[in-house]
């Protein structure tokens, strides 16, 4: 108990709050209640730290701007309690509108739908809390991952001896994962082990578990990683090995943190399939504001997915998210949840 007040306690002084008094008077042309005064949104996140998370987080900060909103942003640390009483928290301020970035649906499904008794409008990013008054954003978890896999079954072959870091209980990496497994049905792969853990220090606590798989797998040639602080563990432990050639990275995700690992000489870490973070936060705030403006941004809201590889980075000189972009449109930006009243971002 005491651990989980600290951990709060933490989270709370991490809550930032951010707001334009320029839009205080409402914007002109949008609907109730944007057109009249201020609105107020809470981001709630499971994660507390990571590549990912700081691009997402900017996404969301970007497109609440366009739209004048108060925001509240606050992260979880990875503990289940906290992300509870966070979401606690923004139905006592009276807020407008919730996105919930992750989390275990078991854990939030109550307290969601009691925003949504007290009128406050709730969207959900890779967590599905089986509500159909709950908009869904979604990246295409099942796309992301057959893009990655159908690499590396082109790279190696059918019949490959591979591992897996995984954490069950998470909407996307479960999402993920089932690919895998078919895939190793479908291939005829051999799966010798599946890893992982979810804490504050991932890359560091798999990078350990990695070198104990592969000293009792020597035969792992593929690790496929459902999200990309698994990759940096895995890649930590591999290098530490001296094992780059012998045994490849298949990821998730891409920031520009990750592009410089991917592009390192002899990298073990050769492709990964991802959406913009910073876009996905985007579209988190137009769907929340579409739902606060009583115009539904449907039950699902797709992403689509890129396949990047160690050889479309190191070919064209992408060193960072930014030139990604210029490379690679898709990354830019996305016409998902839009309207004809909230202003596009500028990139």
């Amino acid at each position: 108990m005491f651990k989980t007040v600290k951990k709060l306690a933490a989270a709370v002084m991490s809550l930032a709050l951010i707001s334009n008094s320029a839009f205080a008077a409402g914007i002109e042309g949008a609907p109730a209640p944007f057109d009249k005064r201020t609105v107020n949104i809470a981001v709630v996140s499971f994660l507390g730290s990571g590549d990912w998370l700081q691009a997402f987080e900017a996404g969301v900060k970007r497109q609440a701007d366009t739209l004048g909103i108060k925001l509240t942003v606050s992260q979880a640390r990875n503990d289940n309690d906290t992300q509870r009483n966070l979401v606690e928290q923004a139905i006592n301020l009276g807020v407008d509108g919730i996105i919930i970035n992750n989390g275990r649906p078991e854990v939030l499904k109550d307290v969601a739908q009691k925003a949504l008794d007290k009128g406050i409008k709730v969207v959900a990013y890779d967590v599905d809390l089986d509500n159909p008054q709950i908009p869904q954003i979604e990246q295409s978890d099942k796309d992301m991952a057959r893009l990655v896999l159908d690499q590396a079954v082109k790279d190696k072959g059918v019949g490959f001896v591979g591992g897996a870091v995984y954490v069950a209980g998470f909407a996307p990496l479960d999402r993920r994962y089932a690919v895998w497994k078919e895939f190793v049905a479908k291939y005829n792969l051999k799966e010798k082990a599946v890893w992982g853990i979810v804490n504050d220090t991932v890359p560091a606590s798999v990078a350990d578990q990695t070198k104990a798989v592969l000293r009792a797998n020597p035969d792992i040639s593929v690790i496929f990683t459902p999200w990309d602080e698994f990759a940096k563990g895995a890649k930590l432990a591999i290098d530490e090995l001296g094992l780059s050639q012998q045994v490849k990275i298949y990821g998730v995700d891409i920031s520009t943190a990750d592009i410089q690992l991917i592009t390192e000489p002899d990298s073990a870490w050769v492709a990964t399939a991802a959406t913009n973070a910073a876009v996905v936060g985007e579209v988190s705030v137009r769907a929340v504001s579409l739902s606060v403006a009583g115009q539904s941004p449907g039950r699902s809201v797709l992403l689509q997915p890129t396949l990047i590889t160690r050889d479309d980075l190191v070919k064209n000189g992408i060193g960072s998210i930014e030139d990604l972009q210029k490379k690679f449109p898709a990354f830019l930006k996305s016409d998902a949840a839009s309207a004809a009243w909230i202003p596009a971002v500028q990139h």
